[in-house]
């Protein structure tokens, strides 16, 4: 009966990181900023980007394991990108530079 039930608690240990990794994550967008700024994530993490402000914005990866360009996202619209390795990540709106943000993936 303790073998059954230790199996159990390692069972569930070794699920527990896929199960952390099942919730997205989201990033607004609005009044010309990326909130949170910064995310930090676990690898396998869905990021969504939001845009909430009144004029389009994108959403533009540096470079890295994970290059990304979102389309024009209009009011309402979404992007999402799913962070499959460990890194940092950084990335701006292509339409307004000086708007940035980083994901950290762990």
């Amino acid at each position: 009966m303790r073998r059954l039930a230790y199996l159990f608690v390692v069972a569930a240990m070794l699920l527990a990181p896929a199960l952390a990794r099942a919730g997205d994550q989201t990033v607004t967008i609005d009044n010309f900023v990326f909130t949170p700024k910064e995310v930090t994530v676990v690898a396998g993490t869905r990021v969504v980007f939001l845009n909430r402000d009144d004029i389009p914005h994108t959403v533009v990866g540096t470079g890295g394991a994970e290059n990304f360009k979102s389309p024009p996202l209009d009011t309402g619209d979404k992007f999402a990108i799913t962070f499959d390795r460990p890194g940092i990540y950084k990335y701006f709106c292509s339409l307004h530079p000086m708007m940035t943000g980083t994901v950290v993936v762990r």
